[in-house]
């Protein structure tokens, strides 16, 4: 694996830029198993030719550009993406920013322009389905057609299936939305994760024996919710817990909030960084007519949290760091 994971993004002078790289391109939301195929298949043309690999992806994501008022569950953040990108063993991210530009700009001007003029490129990684370029007219046939002209090694990876159903993000957030952690986290190849700063809360936890470290996910986050086991990884540590995300029927039915209780830990988390990766979806939210009957829900919760964890022990994405 690379030691050093580099970003290149719009502004990136041109000689800071590797030069014959082989690109994995791809929007690569969540960099499931399927974009780590496309990935795998640059890391092994890269190696071949001895040349740098480098993922090309777009932010914001192409769908918010053009439906800027559609809701957009994202799988990753630009952060997140770029972590679970360093973690495949690419030496690089190429950051391009989607825009009205991006999006006028012809498949064939993308090609020479942006792939061959700008990085210069010895070969590239497609997913079977990705399409670039105004009108998405750029396609992995075009590549493939244009190959022997512009001198570069084209593959196109075909789609990844599990159990006969082809992974997607699409499929992922589907299974993120019914609880199917089970599910979204063999297609990811890892937990689905998300990352945020403990917040301050309504303190109501440390009252019922369970003091909570609160995070504010994306207003769009289309988790279900409920309660989930976690596993929490915290200054290159990384701890067991509980979490419920929801309205908290109980008290206020409010806007959606995280709530996480680690396991045999103590100390104050407020203002920290969290990476809480989702294992296993224990029960849906409820709502209790009492705070007895509560804490003892919690218990049996924290009893089943356990035991998921424990039959994982080892279950946390695979993250790198951005250098």
């Amino acid at each position: 694996m690379s030691s050093s994971f580099s970003v290149i993004r719009d502004q990136t002078p041109a000689s800071a830029i590797p030069q014959g790289a082989v690109v994995a391109m791809g929007n690569f939301d969540g960099v499931h198993r399927g974009h780590r195929a496309v990935i795998g298949a640059a890391l092994d043309m890269a190696k071949r030719l001895g040349r740098p690999a480098l993922a090309v992806t777009f932010e914001p994501h192409p769908r918010s550009f053009f439906s800027p008022h559609t809701p957009q569950f994202r799988l990753t953040d630009e952060t997140g993406k770029l972590r679970l990108l360093a973690g495949t063993g690419l030496d690089g991210a190429v950051i391009m920013t989607f825009n009205a530009a991006r999006a006028g700009t012809s498949a064939q001007d993308f090609i020479e322009k942006d792939l061959i003029g700008r990085l210069g490129i010895s070969g590239i990684s497609i997913g079977y389905d990705f399409h670039f370029g105004k009108g998405r007219a750029g396609s992995p046939a075009l590549l493939q057609s244009e190959a022997p002209r512009l001198g570069i090694e084209v593959h196109v990876q075909s789609h990844i299936d599990i159990d006969e159903r082809p992974v997607s993000s699409t499929a992922i957030r589907m299974a993120l939305a019914e609880g199917q952690i089970a599910e979204a986290t063999e297609m990811l190849d890892g937990p689905w994760f998300i990352s945020g700063e403990v917040i301050h809360g309504e303190k109501r936890g440390r009252d019922l024996g369970y003091p909570t470290a609160n995070i504010r996910l994306d207003p769009h986050c289309g988790l279900r919710h409920g309660i989930y086991a976690v596993r929490v990884g915290l200054d290159g540590r990384r701890y067991d817990g509980v979490a419920s995300f929801g309205r908290r029927p109980t008290f206020d039915n409010g806007a959606p909030l995280l709530e996480i209780f680690l396991f045999d830990f103590k100390g104050d988390l407020y203002g920290k960084m969290l990476d809480v990766a989702f294992i296993a979806y224990i029960r849906d939210e409820l709502k209790f007519d009492g705070i007895e009957a509560l804490i003892r829900q919690m218990d049996d919760d924290s009893v089943k949290a356990r035991a998921a964890l424990a039959a994982a022990p080892n279950a946390f994405p695979k993250l790198g760091a951005i250098g």
